[in-house]
């Protein structure tokens, strides 16, 4: 492939990652952000196997593993008896993989840092609306209607509530989930918590409550914890107007060891509404754009895979411009290297949500009895594993990434990538 000039929209960690690994294969990039100034958005998220393999690549795994806080478990219980409803453990598949719990900010952080460090270009303050054809050329359009720039290729990594997305030929339905969580980062001081576990509790599955270990923002900062509330969005008005105290007096009577936390929240304006869509764009190119993470593809964060997926993206975009010589060739391939792999976890996401954020009281039911004993069965532990590290699929082979050596890197003995590193095979 030629030297490509190339517009990416949105300076999330997508943009990033993407503006990262194109310009290293020789492409100019500039990223396009809709703020005045980036910023992370959101309080932490799980990197699995495969986000962190990409971010290897990147040479930025070290950094991001002295932020985030290994997690070897996911474990949920019935709020009221106690009853184990869900315990997935990395361990049940060979190899040692493990998940990382991170601050939005911490992966945000390090890879714009990579971004300033390489001299690439971020405009910030543009709100793109549009895109059109003219003299071959991809031309972005503001709010304003005004030409933001012409570019060989544009890569649409703006998210969910895309207007690019939305305008596009290939523009998905959008389903709307009844079901968001309240969202906050918070002090661990005090706090009886697994420092390597996501721990959740339920009630059926109107009620879910978490405690994510998310490590450091930046590495003087001190340690922080996720933590969430699961609630249908249409309600939130009336919880907010019910007051704090008695939001926080419901979760004590669920989960006493909260406190410490809820001694932090003095104003809902310390909590974030998440929303989500499920959405899935077939195939992700239109034309001379490219989507990529959730404006290709969103979900409910059931199965902790939307910064993950945003990531192989990226790489598999970045393989199929590598080993492509004509633009066409290159956007069909990318498509094909990510639909099987997309189309299973959106899939698993639509038909594992409603067992832990829904109205129903029979799903719920099977959830905490015949799906939690099924789950300790030796077949089971290590499928529920491979769902859980976006395994389940090889995720891999097509973006050309070699997967870490997790035992070499858990025992400090595997030198750590500090550039783009792919398999020798397509």
């Amino acid at each position: 492939m030629k030297t490509l000039h190339i517009g990416i929209a949105g300076a999330g960690p997508a943009g990033l990652a993407a503006a990262l690994m194109l310009s290293r294969s020789g492409h100019r990039v500039e990223i396009l952000e809709r703020f005045d100034v980036a910023s992370p958005v959101g309080s932490g998220l799980m990197l699995q196997p495969t986000g962190l393999t990409v971010l290897n690549t990147l040479g930025l795994l070290q950094p991001m593993l002295s932020l985030g806080s290994r997690i070897d478990r996911l474990y949920g219980a019935d709020a009221k008896s106690g009853r184990t409803v869900l315990d997935v453990r990395y361990d049940a598949l060979a190899g040692g993989r493990f998940g990382l719990a991170v601050q939005r900010a911490a992966l945000f952080n390090t890879l714009h840092d990579a971004v300033v460090a390489a001299g690439l270009t971020i405009r910030t303050g543009v709100t793109l609306t549009d895109v059109r054809m003219s003299g071959g050329k991809a031309v972005l359009v503001d709010a304003e209607g005004r030409e933001a720039g012409a570019y060989d290729l544009v890569i649409d990594a703006s998210g969910a509530r895309s207007a690019l997305a939305a305008g596009s030929t290939a523009a998905p339905k959008v389903r709307e989930l009844a079901y968001g969580a309240f969202w906050a980062t918070l002090e661990s001081d005090g706090l009886a918590h697994d420092r390597h576990a996501l721990v959740q509790r339920y009630d059926r599955a109107k009620v879910m409550i978490g405690i994510l270990p998310a490590g450091s923002a930046r590495a003087d900062d001190r340690e922080r914890v996720a933590f969430f509330w699961s609630l249908k969005v249409a309600d939130a008005e009336a919880i907010r107007e019910a007051g704090l105290g008695r939001w926080k007096a419901r979760i004590l009577d669920y989960w006493p060891d909260c406190a410490p936390l809820l001694d932090q929240i003095s104003d809902w304006e310390q909590l974030t509404l998440a929303r989500y869509a499920h959405r899935t764009m077939r195939p992700p190119v239109s034309g001379r754009i490219a989507f990529v993470g959730d404006s290709a593809h969103s979900t409910s964060p059931q199965l902790g895979q939307g910064a993950n997926m945003a990531l192989l993206d990226v790489t598999a975009l970045s393989h199929a411009l590598d080993t492509h010589g004509d633009l066409d060739t290159a956007l069909a391939a990318y498509a094909t290297a990510r639909r099987n792999h997309v189309a299973l976890f959106q899939l698993l996401s639509l038909l594992f949500t409603p067992f832990y954020q829904s109205d129903s009281t029979a799903l719920a039911w099977l959830r905490d009895r015949l799906v939690a004993t099924v789950a300790r069965t030796p077949p089971m532990q290590a499928l529920l594993a491979s769902i859980v590290s976006g395994t389940l699929v090889d995720p891999f082979k097509p973006a050309a990434l070699a997967e870490c050596d997790w035992q070499a890197i858990r025992t400090g003995t595997q030198g750590l990538s500090v550039g783009p590193q792919r398999a020798v095979s397509a």
